[in-house]
């Protein structure tokens, strides 16, 4: 009966594509990276692909760079978004919620569809790497700049 169950699973697996074809490094520096528009970020913000959305894995993952005073736009997320915190101390909000600082070694979780912006301190730059699940071939919905009277409010 094991024997039927690991053949049976591993039929399963193969069928469902979930077995890869072999191994891929990508090595750090291949990609090439961009500084974040200003249609979508204040200051200045670069943003280092890390990986993409490649069916079956509907994700992507960049690292993204703040320099002090620099943000995101107001966005969403259809299916959410991870940070997770190397380097430096920056701010996440969200909309209706005190601004909260992130530092590194945090992993900040944002659920889907809520507001939100993240970026540096005016003094310290922060690194994070951002990773976010497609929904319907989308993965942000970028909204409104902070205004740096939202940017200068209180810090829980």
């Amino acid at each position: 009966m094991i024997r039927f169950s690991a053949i049976a699973l591993t039929a399963a697996l193969v069928s469902t594509g979930a077995v890869a074809q072999s191994m891929e490094v990508i090595k750090n520096g291949t990609r090439e990276g961009f500084m974040g528009p200003d249609d979508t970020f204040t200051g200045t913000a670069y943003i280092e692909p890390v990986f993409s959305s490649e069916a079956p894995f509907v994700v992507n993952g960049g690292k993204v760079t703040f320099l002090p005073g620099a943000r995101s736009n107001w966005h969403t997320h259809p299916a959410g978004q991870v940070l997770v915190v190397t380097d430096g101390a920056g701010w996440v909000q969200e909309e209706g919620e005190e601004k909260r600082l992130m530092e590194p070694g945090d992993v900040v979780w944002c659920p889907p569809e809520v507001k939100h912006w993240h970026g540096a301190t005016e003094t310290t730059a922060v690194t994070h790497m951002a990773i976010q699940q497609f929904k319907d071939g989308e993965n942000v919905v970028w909204m409104e700049p902070v205004t740096d009277e939202q940017y200068a409010g209180d810090t829980q």
